[in-house]
């Protein structure tokens, strides 16, 4: 760099008038009006401490040479020609070597001195410094690192106040001009944490002069940073830092949404970082992980930005509804973007038309990252009536009808959620033709988050307005049954509650005799629905509840009462009584509910078994001779003698009790069977049944849903 008036003065002491008469020399050449030298130190006596107003500064850097810094005031700052003003709204170069020269001297010096020098002296050269700065700022790219490394020595030593805000003043004039430069000289001390970068960032966001473009440099690192670099863990912390100052995230209204999906991708590719096993693990959703993690610092910038913004509330829901844990974790952050979107659609709509344009071109990014989060953010968005409005929904359609072609499972999920609230978000049903076949075509697919996806769907399809109920039922006769049965807990919950849903709204026909095609469902689900009572998954057990209770009202059974006392106690009482009212009510079917029972006995859940098994029993015990074939009794017969020798002994001493109701039965079926001796032998079964002892079942050790216990009551 070219040396100024006084060659490059690099020993003996730095004096605060020396650097005073650069900056006024400098100044000087723009035109400025400045103060007499003889003020030395005065130039800003507002901005001095006391003890500031000293005629030299406390840094002395060792001689490397025998030359001495002279009194700039003792000669001429600049040739005359130097004070003409350059022509308004042109930029000149400067007018002669000397004066880029002494900006340049005058930096080199004023680094020496921030990194050696007092209190008093940090303060001075810090205020002279800025001027200068202010006036030719643009000059300096090669010394900003060197100024950034004495500030970062300076700033944990000064007291707050004056001193402190001089010298964060010089940060300042510096980022007006070399935005890029600050931010690539203060990123590396971000790491490991440390509180001088850390208020110098906050400096930065504080002046609404230069907190956008600083703002911008660290998006640009962000996003230029692979993976789970130090980079992009400095830049999010920079980041955190810098929008946690109120008022900050103003300076992000050109590019909020860039730097909204551009957190979010963040967190996207540390959470698939952190499921490889190579890679250490990072704040995954089952413990709270490190402090400092990459991951916690992504989230903290992004709870800064939307409560910045006015989006505090989206920050609550997410909290309550367990969004930014979802967010970090490898198989659920595509969870944790939809519920982010769904509470920016509910708490914080005003970025989301600029949010939903910026997504489009990001739908065919060849990365997977960016791709997949920018769908489920297009998929969330949809919520959003206003914001479809940008599109065509024939556009919009076409888009989610091809992403129900795509080979991932995971695009097949998101356009499956994003035709659901497209079709069911305006209070009535549209494009049924459309939605109608991905749905029910979805409820065979192998992925369990497809299956949830399409009942949900289907259940809020049938709480719209005139919904298509004779429809569905005959769609759903040939599907819905064996999900009832389904190994995966969330999608067994799910198609019975939709069951329930469904004889809900077709409660009306059910009660005069119609809606065939679900009356059908009712009948051929019903064994299904009585022993998923015992079911071990929560979840299902009370949906089962749930939706038997719909039955019992809308075919008016009256068994409410033995529903409840069945789902919570176990009553063999209570299923008895139920089991003689729907042989009763369905004595056709009772061959349907044995055979529907039989194919539980060999169930791999304990409670289950022996749930059947008492089933069969009761039903056995009501059940007319003529009503069963003795093909079905042998078949009986069989199973349940082998269940005996069950590993569990709660399930064998069952089966054991219900054999014997089936024996009964059988041998009253293998009488002759002449037209008169059946007749006798019916009558003799009418007489002789009311006598036979029902059968008698130990307690349940498997089922007690009740709480009653826990407020005092005993248990019926």
């Amino acid at each position: 760099m070219p040396g100024g008036v006084w060659g490059r003065a690099r020993g003996g002491p730095v004096g605060a008038l020396t650097l005073t008469a650069l900056a006024e020399g400098i100044r000087a050449s723009q035109g400025q009006h400045l103060a007499a030298p003889s003020r030395g130190l005065q130039t800003e006596p507002q901005e001095l401490e006391p003890e500031a107003q000293v005629p030299a500064l406390s840094c002395e850097a060792e001689p490397r040479s025998a030359t001495t810094v002279p009194i700039a005031g003792n000669e001429p700052c600049f040739p005359p020609n130097a004070q003409e003003p350059p022509p308004e709204g042109t930029h000149q170069a400067p007018q002669s070597p000397w004066e880029e020269g002494a900006l340049a001297d005058l930096a080199l010096h004023t680094a020496a001195c921030l990194e050696e020098a007092g209190l008093s002296g940090t303060q001075a050269t810090a205020l002279t410094l800025s001027s200068a700065l202010e006036a030719r700022g643009e000059r300096l790219e090669d010394q900003v690192h060197a100024l950034l490394r004495g500030l970062l020595a300076q700033v944990p030593s000064l007291a707050e106040g004056r001193p402190r805000r001089a010298a964060l003043r010089v940060l300042s004039a510096l980022a007006l001009e070399h935005a890029r430069d600050v931010v690539c000289a203060l990123l590396p001390r971000s790491l490991p944490p440390d509180r001088a970068a850390a208020e110098l960032w906050r400096s930065l966001s504080r002046n609404q002069r230069v907190n956008g473009q600083v703002l911008v440099q660290l998006l640009w690192a962000l996003k230029g940073a692979a993976g789970p670099e130090q980079e992009a863990l400095a830049a999010t912390r920079a980041l955190g830092e810098m929008l946690a100052v109120s008022g900050c995230v103003g300076a992000t209204r050109g590019f909020y949404p860039h730097l909204l999906l551009a957190l979010v991708t963040q967190l996207h590719e540390l959470a698939r970082g952190a499921h490889s096993p190579d890679t250490p693990k990072v704040w995954a959703p089952s413990h709270q992980g490190p402090l400092h993690s990459h991951a916690s610092c992504a989230v903290e910038a992004l709870k800064a930005l939307l409560t910045g913004d006015g989006g505090r509330m989206v920050v609550t829901c997410m909290e309550q509804a367990g969004g930014w844990r979802r967010l970090v974790g490898a198989h659920t952050h595509l969870e944790g973007v939809l519920l982010l979107a769904s509470a920016m659609v509910t708490h914080a709509d005003h970025h989301l038309r600029g949010l939903f344009a910026y997504l489009l071109p990001r739908l065919r990014s060849s990365d997977d990252t960016q791709r997949l989060t920018a769908m489920a953010f297009f998929t969330g968005l949809l919520q959003s009536r206003p914001t479809t409005r940008l599109l065509r929904e024939e556009d919009i359609l076409e888009r989610l009808r091809a992403w129900q072609g795509n080979p991932e499972p995971t695009v097949r999920w998101l356009g499956l959620l994003g035709l659901g609230h497209l079709a069911l978000n305006r209070g009535k049903v549209r494009h049924v033709n459309t939605l109608l076949p991905a749905l029910l075509s979805a409820l065979g697919e192998a992925d369990s988050r497809l299956v949830g996806a399409a009942l949900s769907a289907l259940r809020r399809l049938l709480l719209q307005p005139r919904a298509p109920v004779q429809l569905l039922s005959s769609e759903l006769r040939p599907r819905l049954p064996r999900l009832l049965d389904d190994a995966r807990d969330s999608v067994r919950a799910s198609a019975i509650g939709l069951l329930g849903t469904l004889v809900r709204r077709g409660r009306g026909g059910l009660r005069v005799g119609l809606r065939g095609p679900l009356r059908k469902l009712v009948l051929q689900s019903l064994v299904p629905l009585l022993l998923r009572l015992q079911d071990p998954s929560p979840d299902a057990a009370e949906s089962s509840e749930w939706t038997l209770a719909r039955c019992d009202q809308a075919l008016r059974w009256g068994l409410l009462e033995e529903l409840v006392t069945v789902a919570h106690y176990d009553s063999p009482e209570a299923l008895s009584r139920l089991c003689h009212r729907l042989v009763q009510r369905y004595p056709r079917h009772v061959p349907s509910f044995l055979s529907q029972t039989q194919g539980y006995l060999q169930c791999p859940q304990v409670p289950l078994r022996r749930g059947a098994a008492v089933l069969i029993g009761f039903l056995t015990h009501h059940t007319s001779p003529s009503q069963v074939s003795q093909d079905l009794l042998d078949s009986l017969f069989q199973d349940l003698g082998q269940l005996q020798n069950d590993p569990e002994s709660e399930v064998g001493a069952a089966a054991h009790v219900s054999s014997q109701q089936v024996s009964l039965l059988a041998l009253v079926q293998s009488q002759p069977r002449g037209p008169c001796l059946a007749c006798l032998a019916r009558l003799t079964w009418r007489c002789t049944s009311p006598m036979r002892a029902p059968p008698v079942y130990a307690d349940s050790p498997f089922q007690r849903r009740s709480h009653a216990d826990r407020w005092g009551c005993s248990s019926p």
